[in-house]
């Protein structure tokens, strides 16, 4: 009798034993400070040689274990939250192609090698965003694909900017980048990083990609497709830092997480507000990159997978249990039925915040300390700091809503905790959620940033979020108490909680005036002149044409005279 595996049993297995073999390459790398690089040339073009390029070096294989690591979880707890779906083997090998893409594009230190899992990622997420088949998904899905590619135009134009340099290999060309101040390169390779980061004013498709299953939304927000514009800049920090747009990068990424922290607070999904949240780490990975700082960016980047992964799979078992419900405002009391759960995402949500000695502390502390030490105007330190408060307020909104809140009539549904399917992977995250954060800044960084700041800026991080939690925790008992009041300011809460008109500005323009020029389009041409002179002229004409032929052809006696008086007089013209 042989034993066959169930898929999700078989890719855990393979991609687990991946990344356990990808993150000892990448202990061993970084102790012996060497990198492996691979090359082959297919031909050559115009003095460039076209090479397809791989590089594993410590970074590049540290980031593939996360991700070989987090997909792996979450394959694992796919089987049980997809159990009932019919296409659940398509769904599986869509979530490993997309896994496939990510890893080709983190190992590619070449532009054109890069584009291979670059666009892979477009088109997978597509299809991942569409996985339902329904309006909304079919809406959400556009907007995504066309906000990508417009960061897949802007490469194809670096591709035809560094033939200059005869190679496309931007870790190799990147001094040259800026020191020959290419800053239009600079600015098409940040336009890239935006638009696959989420950054203003491409923002309004990362919300939109939830139409997506929770598996591959958890897979999306903490490791792949958004955390890829990040990647990408880390890598061309070199020609960043020396360009005058890195100044331009900071303030469009310090308004991104503010924007983002402040929508949040406004929303009643539960996988939005989570989106969100992801586009305001997006924006603290890409303000201090910016600064100057990708070994920081690149920490915050992997610390912020593990809590994320984790936040999203507990919102999937929580969504799973209330028979598909996404309303915070439908939950409540959680902690009674869901012990585990429950306790799994105060877990990730305490990372989240930054709470001492969790992962998210490490890295974001850091980087909100580096960066009150910069020398950043006054506006960009404003907007850290709001930000910083923002993330806890809108996380114990989150916890009263969901956990500790009132218990509400879609709670007294017969839920409890999930199948081990899904709760041990989850367990897994949380240990990586609670020791990576002190284990990777022992491994990075084996010697300790100088940091020299005030009393006053020291506790500010502190501060704002105790301050941030309170005021988050009081707002949710006024808003119970006077449910209607946001109607008084009901212009500034439609502003604030729609992230500034963003989706109506990425959606409703653009479509609006297509259409227009559309229809005009039809009207004139399509129901017009190539109507007239196409389809029906030509209708008409051959109408009229088989009616004569049909004429002369019917066999009356007129016809039959006039046919043969007119051959006798072709015969006598021919006579004479």
């Amino acid at each position: 009798m042989i034993f066959k595996m169930p898929m999700n049993l078989s890719s855990f297995v393979f991609l687990g034993v991946l990344s356990v073999c990808s993150l000892g390459l990448a202990l061993f790398l970084l102790f012996s400070n060497v990198a492996f690089l691979i090359k082959w040339e297919f031909c050559i073009l115009n003095g460039c040689p076209l090479v397809m390029t791989v590089i594993f070096d410590w970074m590049s294989m540290m980031f593939s274990g996360f991700v070989l690591f987090i997909s792996s979880m979450i394959l694992y707890y796919s089987g049980e939250y997809m159990k009932d779906d019919k296409n659940f083997n398509r769904f599986m090998y869509l979530v490993i192609l997309f896994v496939c893409s990510m890893i080709m594009m983190i190992v590619s230190p070449n532009l054109i090698s890069i584009l291979l899992g670059w666009d892979g990622l477009g088109l997978v997420s597509y299809c991942l965003v569409i996985y339902y088949q329904n309006e909304k998904s079919s809406n959400s899905g556009m907007i995504t694909v066309l906000s990508n590619r417009v960061g897949d135009v802007a490469v194809l134009m670096s591709i035809g900017l560094m033939c200059k340099f005869g190679g496309w290999n931007f870790m190799v060309y990147s001094p040259e980048i800026s020191y020959q101040n290419m800053w239009l390169m600079v600015a098409l390779v940040m336009v890239a990083g935006m638009t696959k980061s989420a950054q203003i004013p491409f923002s309004a498709w990362l919300p939109a990609a939830m139409a997506a299953p929770t598996p591959v939304s958890a897979l999306v927000h903490s490791s792949t497709l958004v955390t890829a514009g990040v990647y990408l800049l880390i890598r061309f920090s070199p020609a960043l830092m020396e360009s005058s747009v890195s100044t331009l990068l900071l303030l469009i990424s310090c308004l991104t997480m503010f924007m983002a922290g402040l929508g949040a607070n406004f929303e009643y999904d539960l996988k939005k507000i989570i989106a969100l949240s992801t586009l305001s780490q997006l924006g603290v990975m890409m303000s201090i990159l910016s600064l100057g700082m990708p070994d920081l960016a690149f920490f915050h980047l992997l610390t912020h997978a593990l809590f994320k992964a984790l936040l999203f799979m507990c919102a999937g078992m929580i969504i799973h249990s209330m028979k598909e419900c996404q309303d915070i405002r439908r939950m409540g009391s959680l902690i009674y039925s869901m012990p585990l759960t429950s306790s799994l995402m105060t877990l990730s949500n305490l990372a989240l915040c930054g709470m001492p000695f969790m992962s998210g502390f490490y890295s974001k502390d850091l980087i909100l300390e580096v960066a009150f030490m910069s020398n950043i105007n006054m506006i960009a330190f404003l907007l850290y700091a709001l930000a910083t408060g923002l993330t806890v307020c809108y996380t114990f909104r989150l916890v009263f809503y969901i956990i500790s809140g009132e218990p509400n009539i879609s709670s007294f549904i017969s839920i409890s905790d999930s199948s081990t399917t899904m709760t041990n992977p989850s367990l897994m995250l949380a240990m990586g959620a609670v020791v990576m954060g002190s284990t990777l800044s022992w491994l990075l960084f084996p010697e300790s940033y100088m940091i020299c700041l005030s009393f006053f800026l020291k506790i500010l991080a502190l501060g704002v979020s105790l301050l941030g939690g309170l005021l988050g925790y009081m707002f949710n008992f006024m808003n119970m108490n006077y449910n209607l009041k946001s109607i008084d300011f009901f212009s500034v809460s439609s502003f604030v909680g729609s992230m500034w008109f963003l989706p109506h500005l990425s959606g409703f323009f653009p479509s609006s005036l297509t259409l227009k020029v559309g229809s005009k389009l039809k009207k004139n041409f399509d129901g017009g002149w190539l109507e007239y002179l196409g389809g029906q002229g030509g209708y008409s004409v051959l109408m009229r044409g088989s009616g004569y032929v049909e004429m002369t052809q019917d066999k009356t006696f007129k016809i039959f005279m006039k046919t043969l008086f007119f051959w006798v007089v072709i015969f006598l013209i021919m006579l004479y």
